[in-house]
């Protein structure tokens, strides 16, 4: 046990350039916060939080310093939540579903074919739901400050899927998920929790045939390398939250707290910009690299996926669904 406390402790908390480790303070600043995330650099993510950093920065007149860990350098998604949790180095990271681990009811937002659209998305989010989710999230104990739309996920392969049988044994990886995973199970596939870091190399060597992300995440992965085609199933319109640890949060003086949560405000505005201009050209972008996109008939994936995992939801989740499911965007 105490092996393992240390091996934890290290990733969560291992030393950094300019030698950092964890929480401890450098420079001149009063206050630290580490933000960690597990995309890389050229990433809207990772653009969005050098916002937050010097927005912080800069209005707290250096009483506040910044540290952003990109590319799972404070672990994985999963180690950076429970990092945050336990104040052991991480402060603020970006997720959404995953944090079903600490509260099952917000693995709906990985609940396949749920949101129909982006509008049908803002409207849960900013809607009565929304409130209700980040409550959810407030009582494992993060803050929410702000989230982030991402685009539709999308299955790669090397082979041509247009039906859901075509996926009848097929061995992809998936966030970990339950609602993934049982959604991918119910149309005979083999799902395969796996850290993104481990996903280029997973595919490269055979372990895994494909996996499922959204166009940003196959492009900044590199998976066009090793992987022939985008199935355009769109089985998932998700989003994450940006998350900081709430004991953290609480801890701040009133005046920096705002300064936060009008950063995390500034954050979510830039990298929703830089989404909507980057979405438009990575299709582009995939198919000048060799890949070629594959219409499916996303009907019959919506009509068997969600069969297979609708069943499985407990009382308070199907509440949930429904009201997420009765949203209307319009209004």
């Amino acid at each position: 046990m105490l092996m393992a406390s240390l091996a934890f402790s290290m990733a969560a908390c291992s030393v950094r350039p300019g030698g950092a480790v964890g929480a401890v303070a450098e420079g001149n600043g009063n206050y630290v916060i580490n933000l960690g995330h597990t995309n890389g650099e050229g990433d809207s993510w990772h653009q969005a939080a050098l916002r937050f950093k010097d927005y912080v920065e800069e209005k707290s007149q250096g009483r506040m310093q910044v540290n952003v860990y990109p590319d799972s350098q404070l672990g994985t998604e999963i180690d950076m939540i429970q990092s945050i949790l336990t104040q052991n180095g991480c402060d603020i990271t970006f997720t959404g579903e995953s944090m079903q681990t600490y509260q099952p009811d917000l693995g709906i937002i990985g609940m396949p074919y749920l949101i129909k659209s982006d509008a049908h998305m803002e409207a849960v989010l900013t809607g009565d739901v929304g409130k209700e989710l980040e409550g959810l999230m407030e009582k494992c104990g993060m803050k929410v400050l702000g989230y982030f739309i991402r685009g539709p996920r999308n299955v790669t392969a090397n082979k041509k899927v247009v039906s859901p049988g075509d996926m009848d044994k097929f061995v992809i990886r998936t966030p970990q998920s339950a609602m993934t995973v049982a959604a991918f199970r119910s149309i005979g596939a083999k799902p395969t929790p796996m850290a993104l870091t481990q996903v280029y190399d997973g595919l490269q060597q055979g372990v895994i045939e494909g996996q499922e992300n959204p166009l940003a995440m196959v492009w900044h992965g590199n998976f066009y390398e090793v992987q022939d085609y985008v199935i355009r199933t769109e089985h998932l319109r998700g989003w994450v939250y940006i998350a900081m640890g709430k004991e953290k949060f609480d801890a701040l003086p009133s005046d920096l707290q705002q300064i936060v949560v009008e950063g995390g405000q500034e954050m979510q505005r830039y990298e929703h910009r830089l989404f909507l201009e980057k979405e438009e050209e990575l299709e582009h972008l995939l198919a000048e690299e060799g890949m070629e996109f594959v219409d499916v008939d996303q009907e019959a994936f919506a009509r068997e996926m969600t069969a297979g995992v609708v069943d499985t939801l407990t009382y308070s989740q199907k509440a949930l669904y429904e009201k997420i499911e009765a949203v209307d965007p319009d209004l």
